[in-house]
Order: C-alpha cells, then structure tokens, then sequence
C-alpha cells in the first residue's frame, strides 16, 4: 500500500468515535439537573456533532429518532431528537449525555461520560467513557439547534 493511503487510513481512523480512557475525564460540576459549563471549558461544533448523532456507532439513532431523514432506520424506544434545544438547556442537554442515570436510575441510556460504579460493561470499555469531552459538546452543539 503506498504511503498515502497509510496516511489517509490513519486519518479515517482517527476520526471514527472510539472511546476515550487515553485522555482521561475532565472535572465538571453538576448543578441542579445540569452541567452549566462545558466540559471542554469551549462550545462544540454542532457540524461534527451531527455527525455523531447519524453515526450508529454513537448508538444515538438506535434508540433516538429525529430530524434525520437520509437515515431510514431510527429508533423508537426514546424520546424523539426534535426540539431538543427548545426542551432542555445546553447545561440540561449536556448532563444527560454525560450521565443521564443522575436524573433517572432506571434509565436504560447509557452514560458516555462516566466510568465509575458501572456495571455489564464491555471489557474493551471498561475505566472508558464511550464520547471524549469534546464529542459530548459538539453533540450538546448539535441538539442546541434543534429547536422544532
């Protein structure tokens, strides 16, 4: 294979979701039922957040439908994504990506920014959040948007 398409398959690579142990989490302060401050302590790109979302290896489609229509197969087992931005606040959106067993213990939404007192995980996730602190804001960025 020539050196380029190593480079350009490093590069995809790079980019596909993957879980974030390597970096570690950061600190954030839950308020009430949100997390006022971003975790990155900047806003997300609601692009790259979008992206997240439609990407099935987020999980989000699975059980989430929403404004999504070159997806055809979307879930119906959780609230659907529309309006996510007139429903809740960013600080409210982003504490139910992080961990949303805080504000429902029955929850079946996993917690993708958060590795302690878990159980049934993967060994490959295990001391692992599924979304770095940068994914879970551009999602916060993305569901911000969706007002309708």
């Amino acid at each position: 294979m020539a050196k380029s398409a190593w480079i350009a398959l490093f590069g995809a690579l790079l980019s596909l979701p993957c879980p974030a142990g390597a970096q570690g989490l950061l600190p954030y302060t839950v308020a009430g039922d949100a997390i006022p401050e971003p975790l990155t302590g900047t806003r997300g790109d609601a692009a790259r957040g979008r992206a997240l979302v439609v990407d099935r290896s987020s999980t989000c489609i699975l059980c989430h439908s929403g404004p999504f229509p070159e997806q055809a197969f979307q879930g119906d087992v959780a609230p659907n994504l529309s309006g996510s931005g007139r429903r809740w606040s960013v600080g409210q959106l982003r504490l139910r990506l992080v961990d949303a067993s805080r504000l429902n213990a029955t929850t079946i939404m996993p917690s993708y920014y958060r590795v302690d007192g878990l159980t049934r995980v993967g060994t490959s996730w295990r001391g692992k959040p599924i979304l770095s602190a940068e994914q879970i804001e551009d999602i916060v960025a993305y569901l911000a948007t969706l007002r309708d």
